[in-house]
This record gives C-alpha cells, structure tokens and sequence, in this order.
C-alpha cells in the first residue's frame, strides 16, 4: 500500500504585476480566470489543488501562507487543505520550517515520512505530478537526503535559478552546483551544458528538516516555535538547506511549466477573447479584455493589446509593455475595493468626506451559504444594512431573527452584531462616521449552532 504524501503548498504575498485584479490584499494566485474542466472559472490554486487530486499522489495538503490569504484559501479550497499562517513574512526557510513544525507537532506525522514542497501557483501538466511522484520514490528509497525537480529550459531565461547536474542529459542525477539567475551570456552556456531550471520543488524526509529546525530552537511546542518566529533567519530554503546539504539529486521536468506572472504570459492560457462585459469591433485583433465591471467595456481597432478593468482601476496597454505593469502599478496609492473572505466576499461601490468630516463608505457583502460574520461592535461608525437579495440570520444585541429581500437593519456604534447566510444573502452596506476603518473591530464570542 502506497504511503501518504505530505505536501506544502507556498503561497507568496500579493502583488501588483496583474493589477488592476490584483493588489495589496488579492494576490494573483486567487484570481479566477482560468477555465476548468467544467468550463467555470478557477483561480491558479483551485487549479493546483484538482490537479493534485487528479494525478496519482495520495496527497495530504498543507498550505503555507501569510495571515492575509487565510480568508482567500479558505473560500476557494475549503476544507481540502489544512492552511499554516505566518506570523510575519520571513522568506520562504521560515515559511516551511513552521508548516513542517506542524506536521510534526500537530498532525503527528513520523519522521521518515515523506514532504514534498512546491509553489501554489505553477500553471503546468499532469506529467509534473508523475515528477514529483518519482521525486517521493527517490527519497523513500534513500537516494539522496534532498530530490529538487529540475524543469528543462526553452529558452536562456535570467529569471530562474539553474541546477547544474553531474550527468548531462540524464533523467536522474546527483547535483554538482547551482547558479541563481545569470546574464543571458552566462544561461546559454548553462544550457549548453544541461542545466536545468529550478522549478522550486523540493521532497525530502521529515526528520531531514526536523533536524535543521533544532538548531534554531527545540521542537517540543508548535505554539513556542510560532510565537519564536522571528528567530529563523530570514532567508530562502535554497540558500539556508539547498545549498548547504551534500545529499541532493534533481529529477528532469520537460513539460508543460510556466509562470504566470505578467498580463501577457497569463493571457496566453486563456483561450477566450474576453471576459465579463466586453464589446470587440472586428477591427480589434490579437486584443483581450477582462471586466469585473457591470459597466460595459467597448475596444475599437485595438492591436495586441490588454484591457482590463475592475474597481480598482482600468489597464490598456500592448502585450509586450505590459511586463513593465508592476512599477506604475505600485505609484497607486488606494484601498483595495475588492476583497474575499472566508464568509464570502465585498465590494467596494462608494467612499464619500462631508464638510463636517463625517464620510461614509458603500459595499456591496455577498455571502457563502452558510458563511458567518464574526459577532462584533465598531467603535467609530453606525451601520444600515439593506438586505438586496436572498436569505439569511441577524444576531443583533444577542437577539436572532430571520432577514430577507426588502429588510433594513441599523446598526449603532457599540451594538454587537453578526449576520449568516443561508440562501444566495446579499447585503448592501452603508458605513458612516468619522473614522471609517477594517481595523475598528472588537469580536466576541459567539456560536451559530
């Protein structure tokens, strides 16, 4: 009987190379843009997680990430994964020496078991799983304390890192050095010479990575080792265990991996024109558009270009500039208006300052089935609540009843309040005070069941 694989899933912080759909809290990997075998849409980490449990892998799924995407994984993966947050961004060392803390402090896991890390976000084939199944084969079987993937180049790229193998050309090889993101000068000639680029997958034993996490601190608490987080040095697990460990093979990739990082490679594996409510001329050729908008969106005679539009802002540009989105996109100093929680999900529609310094803010609150608010009071805001569409349950002061389309629900300063869904609960949702912020928030205890 085939063991069960521990797998860490890396979800990096968010970023704006994908703006105006990604942005301080919406990272690019939760975009749902991608089509799937059903023809719905999905984000690159539902997508990662289908293809895990469509490839061979008897799989046990860990998510290492940053508090800030708990909401986000939790809403798009539910309960497939188990989910491990940071205390705070310190490279990705860190990031899997508390994931694997976990692993063995809380799940129990043995020390011989086998853990295989990889990024959420890779846009690949079902033959990278058979990798990184003969990646686990190596490890059980003891042929090297480390087994990375090695992803076969298309091109002399100076944005990886490179694994140079001992054996040119072989399936299999033990590693003789690494080179991290050379000239193009300098990637031709490791090409010539069988390099590899390193895909960021790593598999080894448990008590291997056990044993490095003790030379930092004991490994007799998960709750000690977390809130000692901020003495792992901050660094990446290549450099702090890749590159300092003398047992490491690399297994070949030669199929399908790409990052999709930028509007122009992520475009490229959409196979629609447009998304959402757009308008093309016949003019309008090698252009796509994606609207988050209900507001129309009409291209005329747009060459190779992108357009994309949501509350946050509005992209138009020509593919090939669009690699250069990042630095423009980072001078845009606003509040998300767009973000998901583990409850559902809102919408920004409108933030407005009075002379008296009074503002208010408009969302649109749409609901999961079944997805909770926690029970709260703000400070520095009265609330109105508008219920737009479907059905669901108001605690107010300790008090349950039912709502539905048509009801108005004010809420003071100090009043403690929660809502549930229960069937399609959408809520419109004016906010109005002197101080209008996330932060202004006290929760309670508070049990639906």
């Amino acid at each position: 009987m085939a063991k069960k694989t521990n797998m860490i899933l890396l979800s990096g912080g968010s970023g704006k190379r994908l703006w105006p759909l990604s942005n301080g809290v919406r990272s690019k990997q939760f975009l749902k843009v991608l089509k799937s075998n059903d023809g719905s849409y999905e984000s690159m980490v539902q997508r990662i997680v289908r293809q895990i449990s469509e490839s061979t892998i008897d799989a046990s799924i860990t998510v290492a990430t940053g508090i800030s995407q708990i909401d986000s994984i939790s809403n798009q993966l539910g309960n497939k994964v188990e989910v491990v947050a940071e205390p705070e961004r310190r490279d990705t060392f860190p990031a899997i020496a508390l994931a694997t803390a976990h692993l063995f402090l809380n799940k129990k896991c043995d020390r011989d078991e086998t853990i295989v890390v990889m990024p959420i976000d890779p846009y690949t084939e079902l033959g990278y799983f058979k990798t990184i199944s003969e990646m686990v084969e190596a490890v059980e079987n003891d042929e090297a304390s480390l087994v990375l993937m090695g992803i076969k180049p298309t091109e002399p790229s100076t944005k990886f890192g490179y694994i140079i193998p001992e054996n040119k050309g072989e399936h299999k090889s033990r590693v003789s050095r690494f080179t991290e993101k050379p000239s193009e000068e300098v990637a031709k000639e490791l090409l010539d010479n069988g390099a590899l680029w390193n895909g960021g997958v790593f598999a080894f034993k448990l008590g291997y990575m056990l044993d490095i996490i003790s030379k930092y601190m004991p490994l007799d608490s998960f709750e000690k080792i977390k809130s000692n987080y901020d003495k792992f040095p901050k660094i990446s697990f290549d450099y702090e265990v890749v590159e300092k460990s003398n047992s490491i093979a690399v297994i070949s990739f030669s199929g399908k991996w790409k990052d999709l990082g930028t509007w122009n490679s992520l475009l490229e594996e959409i196979p629609e024109n447009t998304i959402g409510n757009v308008i093309l001329d016949e003019k309008t050729s090698g252009t796509k558009a994606i609207n988050e908008l209900s507001i129309p969106v009409i291209c005329l005679g747009l060459k190779d270009s992108v357009v994309v539009a949501s509350a946050d802002g509005i992209f138009i540009g020509d593919k090939e500039s669009s690699v250069n989105l990042k630095s423009y996109a980072e001078s845009v100093d606003a509040r998300p208006m767009c973000e998901e929680r583990r409850w559902g999900n809102y919408r920004v529609l409108s933030y407005d300052e009075y002379e008296d310094g009074v503002k208010s803010l408009s969302k649109i609150l749409t609901f999961n089935n079944g997805g909770s608010v926690s029970y709260q009071t703000h400070n520095f805001r009265d609330e109105v609540w508008t219920v737009v569409d479907g059905k669901g349950k108001l605690v107010l002061e300790d008090k349950i009843s039912e709502i539905r389309r048509g009801d108005v629900i004010k809420i003071k300063a100090g009043e403690k309040h929660s809502v549930k869904g229960v069937e399609n609960l959408q809520i419109l949702e004016v906010q109005i005070g002197k101080e209008l912020s996330e932060y202004d928030i006290q929760r309670y205890d508070f049990s639906w069941e």
